[in-house]
């Protein structure tokens, strides 16, 4: 199935048009970004979690839809998203892409859970694809200088590395969770040998 059949208001093409576009760039948020997404969102879904899969597709579509590496990418995604969805989704989906700026939904949030774990799923990739992605996302953020990249990505690592968990659904955490630790402590001890020279 293409990613176009995946785009799950099949009465507006228009606007997964739009999307794709949008989505068709170089670096880790990319098109193939958005598949792994949807390809995990279909894992935890045929692991019995609990979301309204049209709502949280939407989101996945809407999440990284503004990406050029500046500090409102996902406000900017969240704003395309209540412009452009029929309101009966406009408002959720928003704020799920709003949700991604922290990966932090609440408990009570099986929808936002979903999104969050099926966004950050990549953490727990195999070790040539997870290379790949770090390698993307410095693409991503070309514009920063060297230095100042490894401090702002070492204190996202820590910052993940510190949480309980990364993952809110119990599947995630069970595919996830290990393979995703080993991976953010093998980059964070790669930065911090490289900031130690």
């Amino acid at each position: 199935m293409s990613l176009a059949d995946r785009w799950p208001l099949p009465d507006h093409p228009a606007l997964r048009d739009d999307l794709l576009a949008a989505w068709d760039r170089s670096g880790y948020h990319d098109l193939r970004h958005l598949e792994e997404v949807l390809d995990r969102l279909d894992v935890l879904a045929g692991a019995g979690a609990p979301f309204d899969r049209t709502v949280v597709a939407l989101a996945a579509w809407f999440h990284d839809a503004v990406y050029d590496g500046a500090g409102d990418d996902e406000e900017r995604s969240a704003r395309w998203a209540e412009r452009a969805l029929p309101p009966e989704w406009a408002d959720e989906v928003a704020r799920l892409v709003r949700m991604t700026v922290e990966h932090r939904p609440a408990g009570d949030d099986p929808a936002g859970a979903a999104l969050s774990d099926a966004d950050l799923g990549i953490l727990g990739a195999s070790r040539a694809r997870y290379d790949a992605y770090v390698a993307g996302v410095r693409a991503d953020f070309a514009h920063v200088a060297d230095d100042d990249f490894r401090v702002g990505r070492a204190a996202v690592l820590r910052d993940l590395v510190a949480r309980a968990h990364l993952f809110s659904t119990p599947h995630a955490r069970e595919l996830w969770e290990d393979a995703a630790r080993a991976n953010l402590r093998r980059e964070l001890a790669g930065l911090e040998g490289l900031s130690g020279r």
